[in-house]
């Protein structure tokens, strides 16, 4: 990514969220993290997926001026093709992303949390842009997740189930209360790391969770 955003001249942090709590697996949660620690010399972020790297260097990867970028879409993603999709790769402006109040923390375990955000997207009033002119295909990302190595965790329990119909992806309902404003969490450690010349931080995090409201949290 570093070579690859180097080359278009685009002026990048790179964060690593590493989530080491004992809770289930939150993308959202740390995402809002990764936002609020990214401090004021950033205008705008990357959601991007450590599994997904691009292949085609004429995505683009510029300020999303006009409203939230979803780099990797339905028409591009090796795997998703729905076109509520918004995961993989979306690119935000901190003032969009903040007009969203970030991502719901209520996901716990793995899915649900970008079709959610999709409707945060749209009640802010908000339009999602997709890459145009792109001929590759589902060939324009490498995707490196190998489920038999690392499996998904995609246990839902019954009050799980009622915040997150399994439906349709359309049926995830808004959670209107939470997100950037109420996301807790410690930083255990930053450690500042360059990985074959690309410098990058990394954030061990731990995120807390309260039982009574998502008890699904927790692998018990």
């Amino acid at each position: 990514m570093h070579r690859f955003l180097s080359k278009k001249r685009i002026r990048h942090r790179i964060f690593v969220l590493n989530q080491v709590d004992h809770f289930r697996f939150n993308r959202a949660s740390l995402i809002n993290v990764g936002f609020l620690e990214s401090g004021n010399d950033t205008d705008y972020i990357a959601m991007h997926d450590v599994d997904l790297l691009p292949l085609n260097e004429q995505l683009d990867y510029s300020f999303p001026e006009a409203g939230p970028f979803h780099v990797a879409s339905p028409e591009l993603h090796p795997l998703y093709h729905y076109k509520t999709y918004v995961g993989g790769i979306l690119l935000l402006t901190k003032q969009h992303y903040e007009m969203c109040n970030g991502m719901s923390n209520r996901f716990w375990g793995w899915g649900r949390e970008d079709d959610e955000f999709y409707r945060r997207i749209k009640g802010a009033g908000l339009q999602v842009r997709r890459p145009s002119g792109i001929t590759t295909g589902y060939e324009t990302f490498q995707h490196l997740h190998d489920p038999a190595w690392r499996k998904r965790d995609q246990k839902r329990i019954a009050a799980q189930k009622q915040v997150r119909p399994l439906c349709t992806f359309s049926s995830t309902r808004m959670d209107r209360d939470g997100g950037l404003n109420n996301v807790r969490y410690r930083i255990e450690s930053r450690t500042a790391l360059s990985i074959a010349g690309a410098p990058c931080t990394v954030l061990n995090i731990l995120l807390d969770c309260d039982t009574s409201e998502t008890p699904w949290c927790t692998f018990g």
